[in-house]
């Protein structure tokens, strides 16, 4: 398997007012857009081509990871999950994919959802976590078919959390209909039914969705993906930085104390200021005393 679609057209709701700079995949993880961590977890299950879709923003995609193979898909109007697949079938062909959602974050072992997904022979195969805020799934037995989504189908209660990340076979977008605005979860519910949608539990790594602010601070507060301070920030004498990510090109003048909070690439904090669980963006001075704000 080596393409990946990377679903990055939403509109980021939850996630405002970051995502009023930018389209949430790219709102920055310790120190890189979070689309560029995607990318290299693909790359290291063996993908080598991306199709990205775009809506909000779509500016903000143009040199997004130099020397990769992307191609980016832009969508005037939302097509939604179902309709963005549909639109880069000419870009898939003939060949199998991965599919992964553009607000998580995950060191889950792809390389066992794809195998599991060629080994079923099913159209897609849905890697699935025990642990989750959003038990909506049903699984067989043997862990290898959904068998209810939301209890729609009235054959059992959901115990498993879909991680966003699948793969699937060509043949999964022909039952897509065509030229509609529409979700891939009705898709997903005729397969189950038909006893067709395929499932692996991976419980291994770690799986975020970072779609909203309070799980956005928590993983910068619980991972250790870089330094918490980049080497090209600068840290005034007198400055204090407590628990919290410093980007890079970022200032932190004399005086200023940042606690529990994140500071985009070349942001700054005036001296003096006072931010406690704050999050600072490219650009954008701070200064003054606040407390779980957006600066």
């Amino acid at each position: 398997m080596q393409k990946a679609f990377i679903l990055g057209a939403g509109l980021g709701n939850r996630l405002r007012p970051l995502t009023g700079r930018l389209p949430k995949p790219l709102v920055p993880l310790f120190h890189r857009p979070l689309a560029a961590w995607i990318v290299d977890a693909c790359e290291s299950a063996g993908i080598k081509s991306f199709a990205i879709n775009t809506h909000h923003l779509p500016e903000a995609w143009e040199g997004f990871y130099p020397g990769k193979d992307i191609t980016l898909f832009h969508e005037e109007d939302l097509l939604e999950t179902g309709g963005g697949l549909k639109n880069i079938a000419p870009w898939l062909g003939d060949d199998s994919l991965l599919v992964h959602n553009g607000d998580i974050f995950s060191t889950l072992p792809l390389e066992k959802l794809i195998a599991a997904h060629r080994a079923s022979g099913l159209p897609v195969t849905l890697a699935l976590r025990t642990n989750g805020t959003a038990p909506h799934l049903a699984i067989d037995s043997d862990g290898t078919r959904v068998t209810d989504i939301r209890g729609q189908l009235g054959k059992a209660p959901g115990t498993h959390t879909f991680s966003g990340i699948y793969c699937l076979e060509p043949s999964f977008l022909d039952l897509i209909p065509p030229g509609e605005k529409i979700s891939v979860i009705p898709t997903f519910l005729e397969l189950a039914r038909q006893n067709l949608l395929g499932a692996i539990v991976l419980d291994d790594g770690v799986w975020l969705d970072l779609g909203d602010r309070e799980s956005y601070l928590t993983a910068h507060r619980e991972l250790a993906l870089a330094p918490a301070i980049h080497t090209g920030a600068t840290i005034a004498s007198g400055a204090t930085v407590e628990r919290s990510i410093i980007g890079p090109g970022a200032i932190i003048a004399p005086g200023a104390t940042v606690r529990d909070s994140v500071v985009w690439p070349a942001s700054s904090v005036a001296a003096g200021a006072v931010l406690d669980r704050c999050i600072v963006f490219s650009r954008e001075p701070a200064s003054g005393t606040h407390q779980d704000a957006d600066l």
